[in-house]
């Protein structure tokens, strides 16, 4: 039997564990396994309410039916498929292992700890990849090129705005805006600039977010999954923007 001081530090982990899956995008049907799992291997049954913003988490101890409930707020952290796969393996280890709440929080403290991607290294990768779809719709070298190049400006100035906090939105204007400029540069040359501009702004499509939230629709967390899917049709929209202000500029300098 956990005494109450044992339930509420229960409780504060599972709230971090939860929102640190949620913000870095986890679909919510696995952060309730997840969370649950780990409830089970600490004797108490664990019940969520996960909103967009915000998470009630209320744990009960199975001997004694003691209820504690807390209120978190979702942050927004980096997508990282590493740091998910490794804090979803942390809910099977304790459940199989029926590990501490004392070593859960050492084995999840250091994997949040785990040195990130170098932001020069993604930079370059993000630049490749999206070089990758322009060849894959059609674009020849000079293509690729011009969209590498353009994708490593639009991203990096991209993360210097992430890293100034400053909104999401402008953030995906203004990058979108800044890698179709560049890659409009192709319309000087015997290229295929259209899918050169077109593939510009691809890197920025909010794929997990859109993806996430189908699933949260399928499986029933309608709620959360319609919030998911609105935030990433207004990233897509702002992106659309960033793209007609290049085209708009482009139009006007050929009148």
């Amino acid at each position: 039997m956990n005494s109450p001081n044992e339930l509420k530090e229960i409780t504060r982990f599972l709230l971090e564990y939860a929102n640190r899956l949620m913000g870095s995008g986890v679909h919510t049907s696995r952060v309730i396994r997840n969370t649950r799992r780990i409830g089970k291997s600490l004797d108490v049954d664990v019940k969520m309410s996960l909103f967009q913003k915000t998470m009630v988490v209320s744990v009960c101890d199975i001997d004694s039916m003691e209820v504690y409930n807390e209120v978190g707020i979702i942050p927004a952290f980096p997508i990282s498929f590493e740091l998910n796969s490794e804090l979803s393996a942390l809910s099977w280890e304790a459940y199989d292992n029926h590990l501490s709440l004392e070593t859960l929080w050492d084995k999840y403290e250091k994997i949040i700890a785990h040195p990130k991607m170098d932001p020069l290294c993604t930079l370059f990768l993000v630049g490749f990849a999206n070089a990758s779809f322009c060849a894959l719709f059609g674009g020849d070298w000079t293509a690729r090129l011009i969209v590498f190049s353009a994708t490593l400006i639009g991203f990096y100035i991209k993360q210097v705005m992430q890293k100034k906090k400053i909104n999401h939105y402008l953030v995906f204007i203004v990058s979108a805006l800044a890698a179709s400029l560049v890659a409009s540069s192709a319309l000087t040359l015997e290229t295929t600039a259209e899918i050169a501009i077109a593939t510009s702004v691809l890197y920025l499509v909010p794929g997990v977010p859109l993806l996430n939230g189908v699933i949260d629709i399928v499986e029933g967390h309608v709620l959360t999954g319609c919030t998911r899917l609105i935030q990433a049709l207004l990233l897509v929209l702002c992106i659309a923007v960033g793209l007609s202000c290049t085209l708009m500029l482009i139009r006007n300098s050929l009148l």
